[in-house]
């Protein structure tokens, strides 16, 4: 609160999904209302299309070396320089392909065969099934190092999460 510009600054950290998943929904009901469009009807067409920029966000990060997952042992293991030399994790590829390719498939498929949708009813499944993918994803991934778990034994993202499912 002492530095709210400090929130722009991405450089200095990053960007969560989940502060930008509340954004995206606060900016929807801004721009529903200004243009007389039904909030939930313009959220179930973002959370079908939401998930390309999901991929190749952890595409991204795979790429750069960050997020990267818990040490392994398997062959699939995959060393990031920048860390250290242990094989680890491509969390990122998991997430990528759950919260990403897969996400996106299911709510297509969805769209397509369910004869009836309420409004709202794509972001739900968007929320049930993210926040599913991303539990799940967080168990190989690394927690932040400035935060670490919180709860439980539980990373900050894996909590959150577990709101959004919730919710």
């Amino acid at each position: 609160l002492n530095n709210l510009l400090e929130v722009l600054f991405l450089w200095q950290g990053g960007m969560s999904f989940h502060g930008g998943a509340i954004g995206v929904f606060i900016a929807s009901i801004i721009f529903a209302n200004k243009n007389k469009i039904k909030t939930l009807v313009l959220t179930d067409i973002i959370s079908c299309v939401a998930t390309i920029g999901i991929f190749l966000g952890r595409i991204a990060n795979f790429i750069n070396g960050e997020l990267y997952g818990k040490k392994t042992f398997s062959n699939y293991g995959i060393v990031f320089p920048k860390v250290d030399m242990e094989p680890r994790h491509p969390s990122q590829l998991y997430e990528a392909f759950f919260e990403g390719l897969l996400l996106f498939l299911l709510l297509n498929l969805i769209l397509k065969y369910k004869k009836k949708l309420f409004n709202g009813e794509l972001s739900c499944y968007f929320l049930i099934f993210y926040s599913t993918f991303r539990i799940i994803s967080e168990i190989f991934r690394e927690p932040d190092q400035h935060i670490g778990y919180v709860i439980l034994n539980l990373s900050l993202g894996t909590c959150i999460s577990l709101c959004f499912l919730i919710f």
